[in-house]
């Protein structure tokens, strides 16, 4: 007598594998709605779906098709699926539109895989604090060779004004032609200088980054009211921050801007891999140094220790500005010095 009987469950077969019949045409998804990612929280994406008063928040997650593709804040979707923001609904994300900009960095510089920060951003706002805690060049550099690969314009930041003088840091940077703004601290912790920061913000996709404690998310705060960005003190002993931003949050600048536009709050950083980023590529945002590197031989990173580099050449005649050479070439070692 047999174990199971016709009435027992394990008596009945299982579908075998591959019974579902196999098509190669997929869904046109012809009803499918813009959004925006603002957030992105363990596997659930935050969205902006339609315009002006229309405009509401939609919580999404990825479609299977998708596969490995990543979705990342700032990326322009297409969605399906239960769009009304109601409380408890889900929407899916079924396409992810092509990338006009895409900001990367790795976790160290012989990492070989490449994180998204952010993608569609304009501009990006290297936020350092003066004084408590000290700036760090070469962190900045760092942000500053991402910004020209990435094609980003970028902007300078210089926070705690009242502590230091910015002359000593912009020094170092205004022979690369970088733009920057400077506020400082006024009673009752109100930011101070605020105007000269929303004008370079307006109209623009502005990614914030900067290692923990500059007063990053005070700056979003005093710039977007209804942010709620926590914000954190420096710690006494080790001269660091502590970090308050978990992660990225896309913005809207307040409407009354004008020309509108949004921010991109991110978390502080403490390491910024250059890994991905190659010498050719960061020529190329300065043209006016790339044409004198037409005659470099094969090969040739354009570095300081480079035999026979253009660069040296167009020094030697006049052609280049010593300083802007010395500047990219600063740029250039960043790549490899791992001590910011």
């Amino acid at each position: 007598m047999g174990r199971y009987d016709e009435h027992d469950v394990e008596h009945y077969e299982r579908p075998r594998r591959r019974t579902r019949p196999r098509t190669k045409d997929r869904p046109t998804h012809d009803d499918a709605v813009d959004g925006f990612v603002v957030t992105v929280d363990r596997g659930r994406y935050t969205l902006l779906v339609g315009e002006g008063d229309d405009a509401h928040v939609v919580t999404a997650m990825k479609a299977r098709p998708l596969g490995r593709k990543g979705v990342v804040v700032g990326d322009r979707v297409r969605v399906v699926g239960d769009v009304s923001g109601a409380e408890g609904s889900l929407a899916r994300i079924v396409e992810v539109t092509p990338r006009s900009t895409v900001l990367r960095r790795t976790a160290d510089d012989d990492d070989p895989v490449e994180r998204v920060l952010v993608a569609n951003a304009t501009q990006l706002v290297v936020v350092t604090a003066l004084a408590d805690p000290e700036p760090r060049p070469r962190l900045i550099d760092r942000a500053l060779v991402a910004a020209y690969d990435a094609g980003l314009a970028p902007l300078l930041c210089l926070t705690k004004s009242d502590l230091a003088d910015p002359e000593v840091l912009l020094s170092t940077y205004r022979s690369l032609g970088v733009p920057w703004v400077v506020t400082r601290r006024g009673p009752e912790r109100a930011i101070l200088g605020l105007d000269e920061v929303k004008e370079r913000l307006a109209g623009q996709v502005s990614v914030l980054v900067g290692h923990s404690g500059v007063g990053k998310s005070t700056l979003v705060n005093a710039l977007v009211p209804d942010a709620r960005r926590e914000t954190g003190d420096v710690n006494a002993v080790t001269g660091r921050g502590r970090h308050t931003s978990t992660s990225a949050v896309l913005l809207p600048l307040p409407a009354g801007w004008g020309e509108g536009g949004w921010i991109i709050d991110t978390p502080g950083i403490r390491s910024f891999g250059l890994a991905h980023v190659q010498p050719e590529h960061l020529i190329e945002a300065f043209p006016d140094l790339d044409e004198m590197t037409e005659d470099c031989p094969r090969g040739c990173t354009h570095g300081e220790d480079e035999p026979e580099c253009g660069l040296d050449e167009a020094i030697a005649s006049g052609e280049a500005d010593p300083e802007r050479v010395v500047s990219f070439r600063r740029l250039l070692a960043a790549r490899s010095v791992t001590d910011y």
